[in-house]
């Protein structure tokens, strides 16, 4: 684990936080209502955020050849290009549906990718941030999906076939397969049973953190996992329309 990232939040000013959006799912047609929510809120919280936190799935699939990337999803990524270029920070966090990115969120938006979980220190309050896929017991769905699309094969296949052809490949393991795509596994299982909570209090043990915040259960949730730390999961856009807001002193999930 890379040492913590400081970000001092000026006064009046919030970091922001939200996960996973799934846009391409179960259409493009479908989740564009969903998109143009998500743009509304962007250009809301732009006007008083020091940050932006995304925490992965934001398409519902991705996937970066040399010189290609996907078709859609123009009004996000305008949007994510203009926040950036005014000088908001925002940091992506690659999520299971999306884990191909490659370079193409740094060189064309300027926006630091994180394939892993990284610490964040928000004024003095200490974060554990990430997607959240494939950590602790249990994330069956995940882990079926990922052995199948970091597979040598899988890549090659994609990287050599005609970039249609791949996609609808990836549409239907990332929307159709339901054992693959771990929509079976988004309901709640108690306070001792989520496994991103008992991730987080086994690494509280090595270390101690104020807040760990994950997307990928889709589900709006916050344990308390000791007197002074708490798991926090950010819900999702296709349901619950929820994100985190931290104004340097308090945390909490709101909807939008």
């Amino acid at each position: 684990m890379s040492k913590s990232h400081h970000i001092t939040i000026p006064h009046g000013k919030k970091i922001y936080f939200a996960s996973d959006n799934h846009l391409g799912a179960p259409t493009m047609e479908a989740s564009r209502p969903r998109e143009k929510k998500f743009v509304a809120w962007l250009d809301e919280i732009k006007e008083d955020a020091a940050a932006i936190f995304l925490l992965g799935d934001l398409f519902d699939f991705w996937f970066e050849y040399k010189t290609v990337v996907p078709k859609g999803f123009t009004r996000t990524l305008g949007k994510l290009a203009e926040i950036s270029d005014s000088g908001i920070p925002i940091h992506y966090f690659v999520g299971n549906h999306d884990l191909w990115m490659n370079g193409y969120f740094e060189e064309e938006l300027g926006i630091p990718v994180y394939h892993k979980p990284r610490e964040f220190t928000l004024n003095s309050t200490s974060f554990f941030i990430g997607h959240g896929d494939g950590l602790g017991p249990g994330d069956k769905g995940y882990k079926r999906m990922k052995k199948i699309f970091i597979s040598p094969f899988f890549k090659w296949l994609f990287k050599w076939g005609h970039p249609d052809i791949g996609m609808r490949i990836a549409q239907y393991f990332s929307v159709k397969n339901k054992l693959i795509s771990g929509d079976d596994d988004a309901k709640f299982l108690g306070d001792d049973n989520e496994w991103l909570a008992v991730y987080s209090k086994r690494k509280l043990q090595e270390k101690h953190r104020d807040f760990f915040i994950f997307g990928h259960r889709h589900l709006p949730l916050e344990i308390q996992l000791n007197e002074t730390s708490k798991y926090v999961n950010l819900g999702d856009w296709i349901q619950y329309y929820t994100y985190g807001v931290f104004d340097g002193k308090t945390f909490q999930i709101k909807k939008y």
